[in-house]
């Protein structure tokens, strides 16, 4: 019986296929807390690209940056598609601890 030699990648590929979308699932119906409208307002109020710029304090040097990704995808031309708006702001600081 050479078949279930085979099968067995496939069995554990399911499995583990499996295992994703049940944390998916779970992870979608879990109850969210409320978005912070402030919060919101400043991601969309961020420009398109990344942008960063320097700070130097006193005893600090300082990188800030922001970034913001927003493309729009269709299937084909005049159907239905999805929008995609990814947004962050960073910040990187050096200081010298005496």
């Amino acid at each position: 019986m050479p078949a279930p030699i085979p099968l067995a990648p496939l069995a554990w590929t399911a499995l583990r296929l499996g295992a994703v979308a049940a944390v998916a699932i779970y992870a979608g119906r879990a109850r969210s807390h409320p978005k912070d409208a402030r919060r919101e307002a400043v991601l969309d109020d961020l420009p398109d690209g990344v942008t960063a710029e320097p700070h130097r304090a006193e005893a600090e040097r300082a990188m800030h940056g922001a970034g913001r990704f927003r493309r729009t995808f269709r299937l084909r031309r005049g159907g239905p598609g999805f929008e995609v708006d990814a947004a962050a702001l960073g910040r990187f600081r050096l200081r010298r601890v005496g």
